[in-house]
């Protein structure tokens, strides 16, 4: 593996060319986290570099994935009649996964207060969100665990799979439109599921064994929520995407075209 290229001369070229292009509309986003990001990232001195912010981010998220396997090496933990997990793990781990949310909206945040902004940077940013698709989902999963009110490991595989899925299907849209349409479901999620984490640590994991509605229990909610945060992306910019991906082809192509879309759709 040492003499392995991970990125190819052709795509260190197109790192000169790139430029970072998003598109948030999510409310919680713009009106609650984006002014507190911008608070906390005031505290930091300019001398931090962005991505040593990016990667503790992502040692919370291991921590806590490491943490829980300790504690519920098994899934069974939140079982009836196993022995659970303490409360003040679903502390600790609640706050730490706020905290790395939190780390991981401020980054990019204090790459552009130092003009550090880098292609580079954003690779490397999402390529450690990549693995955190799979500590996030595992980590919480140990909520609910495996018995009969949980949620069976075969489901579990199946729901890495969706996120996943979802994750480098985002990235392959904006590899074709040079725009990243961030999805509603990640800053909901994380303040949920940090949210979850504390409640846990009140209630007991006992109180997620009843249905909250008819027969619908928790776990359903947890899988319902994971598929829909996952089923977001696709399907929320697709019809965009080929439209106006033919619509470029027939003029100047997609790169001239897109952020003129961009601009006309998103920037009035």
């Amino acid at each position: 593996m040492a003499g392995y290229e991970y990125v190819s001369p052709e795509q260190l070229a197109g790192f000169d060319k790139y430029k970072y292009s998003a598109v948030d509309t999510n409310p919680l986003s713009l009106y609650v986290m984006h002014p507190f990001w911008n608070t906390i990232v005031k505290v930091f001195p300019t001398w931090l570099a962005p991505n040593l912010i990016t990667f503790s981010g992502f040692l919370l998220v291991v921590f806590n994935f490491l943490l829980m396997a300790y504690f519920d090496p098994d899934f069974y933990a939140s079982a009836p009649g196993h022995k659970h997990v303490p409360d003040w793990v679903w502390i600790v781990v609640g706050i730490l996964n706020f905290i790395a949310y939190t780390l991981d909206g401020v980054d990019g945040k204090q790459a552009r207060r130092t003009n550090s902004s880098t292609p580079l940077g954003e690779l490397f940013d999402h390529g450690l969100d990549s693995w955190s698709c799979v500590y996030f989902v595992v980590t919480v999963y140990s909520i609910f665990g495996r018995g009969p009110s949980g949620v069976s490991v075969f489901v579990l595989y199946l729901l890495l799979w969706v996120v996943l899925f979802s994750f480098i299907l985002s990235h392959w849209e904006k590899y074709n439109t040079g725009i990243l349409f961030l999805p509603w479901g990640y800053d909901i999620s994380q303040v949920t599921i940090s949210f979850v984490y504390i409640v846990t640590a009140i209630v007991g994991v006992e109180a997620w064994y009843e249905p909250f509605l008819f027969n619908f229990l928790y776990r359903d909610l947890f899988t319902a929520m994971i598929i829909g945060k996952a089923a977001e992306q696709p399907f929320s910019d697709l019809s965009l995407l080929i439209e106006e991906t033919k619509l470029g082809l027939t003029r100047n192509g997609r790169k001239e075209y897109w952020p003129v879309i961009y601009r006309r759709k998103y920037c009035k």
